[in-house]
């Protein structure tokens, strides 16, 4: 992979260097957020909920922030969310504050990694060639991983030496997370002036209702649940009920992103082999699969009918990295989307708009998963997310990819006349 990495086009590697240093910053950030708020704050899990609200409010945004900044080009934008990002970690690390200020950076920070998600996607299929959409797709996700996997390691061995503490006054880690994330920025730079991307129009904020973006937008709210559930709650049960500490969930992400690596890439391919609607199937099948048997197993925990320790302990950490690993096949919604696009300038702000429906639902299963959690006992937080993922399932049967995709290319064709 390394060798087809280095004979690809030069703005091509500047991205691959651009999402490598994100990754980075973003799994030495958002990596350990949770054993922070635990170990510095104390919080209880219905306010790990809450938390939720300011950290993935930008998602909310992302759209409106897309719209007003736009017409700037989407790699002019990424240097802002570079920035932003940069300076909320930052400040965790150089102060401890209160909790309503450290929420402050922590939005912050949040929003300049929301602000990139929908961006990177649009950037990285903008260079991509048009017959390895997927492939080049798997080759960014699975640098990401990599860096992640990196990020992870300088955890695992930063908690166990000493060296990253969360009970001084400076977090160092978070500070090495916002000299990658200034990497990146240095790198979005350099790529500007390579590319030279000319300003677009100003983007409009609103919602774009063609019909042929419904399933997408489904999906992407159905994500929204799942991606709490998996990073939130799915951690949660190793912090809180399992009492693990940063470097357990450290070594799982090593794990998983050692993984990942492989995997992201054949995923890649796969996409280009099996085609858009059986991988909907996989990802369908494998989320409900994986919720359904958390649940039980966290039930069998709670309820003391399997010990917190032992074999049971290994199931959840095996759960984690499938679940992490599931979380992966997602991105076959950015190729559907880009598939079916009538134009490539509906691609971003879609794609925005996407991730802020996406950040709406999160918000509302996060504290909604608080209160399942701490009213109704923690396994029917994972059932809840197996009855959703039945969504996915639905929208696998319903989608005619080849056939959304041909009334896609016959609209632009005549978008095209139309301006001749």
């Amino acid at each position: 992979m390394i060798r087809k990495i280095l004979q690809t086009r030069t703005e091509i590697l500047m991205f691959f260097i651009l999402i490598a240093a994100v990754g980075l910053g973003n799994g030495l950030s958002d990596g350990v957020y949770s054993n922070y708020f635990k170990e510095v704050y104390q919080v209880t899990a219905v306010q790990r909920g809450l938390i939720e609200f300011p950290r993935e409010l930008p998602g909310v945004l992302c759209a409106f922030m897309i719209g007003m900044l736009g017409f700037l080009g989407d790699l002019r934008v990424s240097f802002i969310a570079q920035i932003l990002a940069i300076l909320g970690v930052a400040m965790l690390g150089l102060f401890t504050p209160s909790f309503g200020v450290m929420l402050i950076f922590l939005f912050i920070n949040s929003m300049g990694m929301h602000l990139f998600m929908p961006l990177q996607d649009a950037i990285g299929m903008s260079l991509a060639e048009p017959d390895q959409i997927g492939r080049r797709m798997g080759q960014y996700f699975s640098i990401r991983a990599a860096f992640n996997l990196i990020a992870a390691l300088l955890v695992f061995f930063g908690f166990r030496t000493g060296f990253f503490t969360f009970h001084t006054s400076i977090k160092w880690i978070f500070l090495v997370a916002a000299s990658a994330l200034i990497c990146a920025a240095v790198m979005t730079v350099a790529m500007i002036r390579k590319v030279k991307p000319q300003k677009a129009v100003r983007r409009k904020t609103k919602l774009i209702l063609r019909k042929q973006y419904r399933y997408f937008y489904l999906l992407t709210i159905l994500h929204g649940v799942q991606k709490q559930i998996a990073f939130v709650y799915g951690t949660w049960v190793i912090v809180d009920l399992l009492l693990k500490k940063a470097d357990t969930l450290a070594l799982l992400t090593i794990v998983v992103g050692f993984i990942s690596i492989f995997f992201l890439n054949m995923l890649g391919e796969w996409m280009d082999r099996f085609g858009i609607k059986r991988m909907m199937y996989i990802d369908a099948l494998t989320f409900i699969g994986i919720y359904i048997i958390y649940g039980f197993v966290v039930w069998g925990i709670t309820s003391e009918a399997l010990p917190s320790q032992g074999l049971s302990v290994w199931i959840v950490y095996l759960l984690f990295v499938l679940d992490r690993l599931s979380m992966q096949i997602g991105m076959v919604k950015s190729i559907y989307l880009r598939s079916i696009a009538w134009n490539n300038d509906e691609i971003t702000s879609t794609l925005s708009m996407g991730i802020s429906l996406d950040h709406v639902v999160s918000i509302l299963a996060a504290i909604a998963g608080g209160y399942v959690w701490s009213q109704w006992g923690s396994q029917w937080v994972f059932f809840m997310a197996a009855a959703f993922s039945l969504g996915n399932l639905y929208v696998a049967y319903r989608v005619q990819p080849d056939k959304e995709k041909a009334v896609a290319e016959k609209m632009r064709l005549e978008v095209q006349k139309v301006e001749i």
